[in-house]
């Protein structure tokens, strides 16, 4: 039918002609690596509850939102409409967030990029050392639960760093394209750093992927 081929080529617009079916889910990505492949920096239980459960949850409540919002939408429901905002907001930077974080780690990763990342690095913020000084400190001083990332901008081709509070995610509420993004939920080092948010972002440093971030730079400049 004329709505099924329709709403084939122009998903976002499905709900609004009652196709709702054809709205594709959004799916726990896989690890590329095991759930203690990151050890001793972050452990395996860390890592499996972080995964398995807080990211699930996020996609499955953006599954939820979206297909009410879909609902609201057909049905010319503003209300319900602006209602779902939060919890589209915050289950859909939850996955945006994560899904980078967990390619942004690796248990090969650790010591500094190279190439034209580092060199855009010494640039931008004077020196490697200077940099992961700058995001260590902005990542510490996030209030409560958040994010810190390094972005590149693209209106004046630099660098920079950012936080987020809560699951906010940083393009679609800063403009800036994240490379690298430090969870710093307490889920996401309290079982083995406690409370001690520093020890946890001076460990992260040891399996950052840098290989990750310099290919998300090489894309986010063309």
């Amino acid at each position: 039918s004329f709505c099924l081929a329709f709403c084939a080529a122009n998903l976002r617009f499905a709900p609004a002609l009652g196709c709702l079916a054809l709205r594709q889910k959004h799916t726990l990505p896989d690890l590329p690596y095991d759930y203690g492949a990151l050890q001793p920096h972050i452990n395996a239980e860390i890592m499996q509850l972080h995964h398995s459960k807080h990211h699930a949850a996020y996609v499955n409540n953006l599954n939820i939102a979206e297909e009410k919002y879909g609902e609201a939408l057909a049905k010319g429901d503003v209300t319900s409409q602006v209602a779902l905002q939060a919890a589209l907001k915050f289950n859909g930077g939850g996955h945006i967030n994560h899904t980078i974080f967990w390619t942004n780690l690796s248990p090969n990763g650790g010591g500094e990029p190279q190439g034209e990342l580092m060199e855009a690095i010494k640039r931008d913020f004077g020196s490697f050392e200077k940099f992961k000084e700058k995001l260590t400190g902005l990542s510490v001083g996030v209030q409560g639960s958040g994010w810190g990332w390094l972005g590149y901008n693209k209106d004046t081709s630099h660098l920079q760093v950012a936080a987020c509070p809560n699951q906010d995610p940083l393009q679609g509420t800063t403009g800036l394209v994240p490379l690298l993004g430090i969870d710093v939920w307490e889920h996401a080092y309290y079982l083995q750093y406690k409370n001690v948010r520093p020890d946890y972002l001076k460990a992260i440093w040891n399996v950052i992927n840098w290989e990750n971030v310099a290919e998300r730079y090489r894309s986010a400049k063309k």
